[in-house]
């Protein structure tokens, strides 16, 4: 697809400016679109997807299905498309957001290769200035941060890695050219959910394949294969009841379960729901029982079956142990999706390091080099993931109303209204930024809800003859509270995770996202709305007034 920097269509100044060009930025690109602003989006890729354009690694795919992870907001596109497998791999996912792009008419709207480096609020003109890494500015009265909560690729700084001369790859920004692995030693840094996919392809072609593990993670078998017509039907006959539905559970995401508690069934039932669940596959496996999440004894219970799983399959004992999780509870870290993940260690071409117990120490210009031995490689693959939700929005020199940098606000942990708005950085929006739920499960629904409730109040704005809109600081310190306090109630504060920026090093220790559910959220942000925007201040701009 030849994608076009062409601009024609654009008015000079647009009222909004969206920064992304993902499942966020291009819905936002159409929301706005369709309320009748003119608006202009910049992307760093050369074509659309986001996570997807980036994210190309071998055995890439969505842990959730794909007649769920995809738009809502057109009935015809979501009956018209044909998914061709349960769970959509990275190409397939990235041809529908394509076809997205296309059928809507929003490539024209988008300057791509472009990448926003720094956006400032003028308290003078009222609107917001942005910059890119080729000069160019530009100026707009509402800017929409779409950047993607997991779009910034995490590389530790290991001594030794600018000598390495062999290639290094990230998961995360992987070549677009195919990456030829035959009879090379590789060595992967991760054990996430990037690592879990890549880790089996990877174990199929390389010579040698040396796993560098520090935490363990608690995966479920996907159980991939081709999305059957029955399946598929099921979906699309009953979209409007699913998709209503999805919006109010916790995760955004629809299961099949037992609907009972683990107390309301015998040992025998347990195990037996436990074990239809594994041979189903899929994350909803933490959902087979209604108490897995909320009580120890059943989050033992199911833990200590995907434990047992883990030994069955795993032919080495020691190895085995390794591999099961037993410092924190089954989903206070985010549930990975395989295919045949623990299998590939019975594999005479792979081995598993654990650097919990042998940390790496440095690289070598040949080898990854451990406390107790050197491992000799051709390639090192980082599956080490991100820095989430805030670091893409933070990799933009933002200043806000009186020149306060965003980044110092942020310097002990973001903070913001409902995930939406930061107080003193009026008109700038965020898409599934810090403080909602964003990451904790289907992030195409929380994208949705997002740029549906902007687009709404972007139209209250108008309706009601004012141009400029903020958080109060009180009420963002309030949110704040209540996100820390549903979050130290919940089982996420017992693992170190990504979820509290545990994996960047000097990065504040904050839960990032709302753990109270999609349709608390939801209820909350519409309850904030309907009230008039509580929390949020406007007022009438002299300046925009006179150019309107």
């Amino acid at each position: 697809m030849n994608y076009t920097d062409s601009l024609k269509d654009i008015r000079p100044e647009p009222d909004a400016i969206i920064v992304g060009a993902g499942f966020g930025g291009l819905y936002a690109l159409h929301r706005l679109k369709q309320i009748g602003l003119s608006v202009e989006g910049f992307e760093a890729g050369a074509g659309v997807g986001g996570t997807w354009y980036w994210n190309r690694y071998p055995g890439a795919r969505c842990d959730i299905e794909s007649m769920q992870y995809s738009y809502s907001f057109s009935d015809k596109l979501q009956q018209e498309w044909k998914w061709q497998e349960k769970y959509a791999p990275q190409a397939e996912i990235l041809r529908y957001i394509e076809h997205v792009a296309e059928r809507f008419d929003l490539l024209k709207l988008i300057q791509f290769n472009t990448r926003i480096v720094s956006a400032s609020f003028d308290d003078n003109l009222e609107r917001w200035i942005v910059t890119t890494d080729r000069g160019e500015s530009k100026s707009a009265r509402y800017l929409i941060l779409a950047t993607g909560p997991l779009s910034t690729a995490n590389t530790p700084a290991i001594r030794g890695l600018d000598r390495f001369s062999g290639r290094i790859f990230h998961t995360g920004a992987w070549p677009h050219e195919p990456v030829d692995f035959i009879g090379r030693s590789v060595g992967v840094i991760g054990t996430g959910s990037s690592g879990i996919q890549i880790i089996p392809e990877l174990a199929q072609v390389a010579k040698d394949l040396i796993v560098f593990q520090r935490t363990p993670n608690f995966s479920i078998p996907s159980r991939n294969g081709p999305l059957t017509p029955a399946r598929e039907r099921m979906f699309k006959e009953r979209y409007k009841v699913f998709r209503e539905e999805i919006k109010r559970l916790p995760s955004g995401i629809f299961f099949e379960t037992t609907g009972k508690s683990t107390e309301e069934v015998s040992p025998e039932e347990r195990q037996s729901g436990f074990e239809e669940a594994w041979a189903k596959g899929g994350v909803g496996f933490v959902r087979t029982f209604t108490d897995i999440i909320l009580n120890p004894e059943a989050n033992t219970s199911a833990s200590d079956f995907i434990r047992a799983k883990i030994a069955e399959i795993v032919e080495n004992p020691t190895v085995a142990s390794a591999l099961q999780p037993k410092t924190y509870p089954l989903g206070a870290k985010r549930i990975c999706v395989d295919t045949g993940y623990y299998e590939t260690f019975n594999k005479s071409n792979v081995s598993l390091i654990d650097v919990s117990k042998t940390p790496i120490t440095h690289i070598t210009s040949k080898a990854v080099s451990t406390v107790d031995a050197d491992y000799p490689l051709d390639d090192i693959v980082f599956a080490t993931g991100f820095d989430a939700l805030t670091g893409a929005i933070l990799a933009i020199d933002i200043k806000g109303s009186a020149g306060r940098s965003l980044k110092d606000k942020w310097k002990e942990g973001p903070s913001t209204y409902l995930g939406l708005m930061a107080a003193g950085f009026p008109n700038m929006f965020m898409v599934a930024g810090p403080g909602s739920p964003s990451i904790l499960g289907n992030v195409v629904v929380s994208i949705e809800q997002h740029v549906d409730w902007i687009s709404a109040c972007l139209e209250y704005m108008h309706n009601h003859d004012v141009d400029v809109i903020d958080a109060k600081p009180d009420a963002e310190a309030q949110w704040d509270a209540h996100v820390n306090e549903v979050a130290q109630s919940s089982l996420f504060q017992q693992a170190d995770s990504w979820y509290l920026g545990s994996n960047i090093p000097g990065k504040p220790r904050k839960f990032l996202a709302y753990a109270g559910g999609y349709g608390v959220y939801r209820d909350k942000c519409a309850e904030i709305a309907s009230s008039g925007y509580e929390g949020f201040i406007f007022r009438k701009s002299p300046v925009l007034a006179a150019s309107n």
